[in-house]
């Protein structure tokens, strides 16, 4: 019989209006039950977790940090806990651990260590702006955040937009909140007239905005995404 506990991949909200209604049932039974979590900020994910079950004692729990600056020795330390025994939750900051998260360095040595891993499902921002999109579902990349120099960002925005049209598919990323405005200006001055921009902002929250068109048509609009979680997806006609 194996005595190791289990990981459990646990979703987050995307914002921190997001409504308790889209969390399953299965996550709001498990949170109560867990006392171990592996967090990227411990703050945050305490707040979370008082969302999801307002009476959890902060007190009994042992939250792990870890983060794209953590060393793999500290994953270490969380492996003897499951193997141990204990259940641990793995959480992200927004949406569902290990995509534009580190989160998947510790499912990947529960793998080598035969721990068993348990996803629970949840709102993922990426997956929701791609359905909401009109885009190929059927063929995308998730190309996570594009370089912050310009001249590598026009590089890189050109290439996508190439494979976009060589593979009929769609090409997602996504930026920096704080940096958004400055990036969609720069999607308007390097893509192709003709290519399609969906640009899905806060996803589930009540100020949800998700539209797609093309580069010449969003230049005719003007919308503010300062500090807004946003997702942009592009794909070349």
């Amino acid at each position: 019989m194996n005595s190791k506990g289990t990981l459990y991949l646990l979703p987050a909200w995307l914002g921190e209006n997001s409504s308790n209604s889209i969390f399953s049932e299965e996550l709001k039974s498990l949170v109560p039950k867990l006392t171990h979590y592996i967090v990227e900020n411990e703050k945050s994910a305490r707040r979370f977790l008082r969302f999801i079950y307002p009476e959890i004692n902060q007190q009994e729990l042992t939250l792990f940090k870890f983060n794209k600056k953590s060393e793999l020795t500290e994953i270490q330390e969380i492996l003897n806990v499951l193997k141990k025994g204990e259940d641990c939750g793995l959480l992200s900051e927004a949406g569902l651990p290990c995509i534009a998260d580190p989160g998947n360095k510790v499912v990947e040595y529960c793998h080598e260590n035969d721990i068993k891993v348990t996803p629970i499902t949840g709102p993922s921002s990426i997956i929701l702006a791609l359905i909401s999109s009109g885009l190929n579902g059927q063929n995308f990349s998730f190309n996570g955040y594009l370089p912050i120099d310009k001249t590598l960002l026009k590089k890189k925005l050109i290439e996508l937009e190439n494979l976009s049209l060589k593979n009929n598919s769609a090409q997602i990323f996504m930026e920096t909140p704080f940096r958004n405005n400055a990036f969609l200006e720069n999607l308007l001055q390097f893509l192709n007239p003709n290519t399609k921009l969906c640009v899905a902002c806060n996803i589930t929250l009540d100020s949800e905005f998700i539209k797609t068109k093309t580069i010449a048509e969003w230049k005719k609009s003007k919308i503010d995404l300062h500090k807004q979680p946003t997702i942009f997806i592009i794909q070349s006609n």
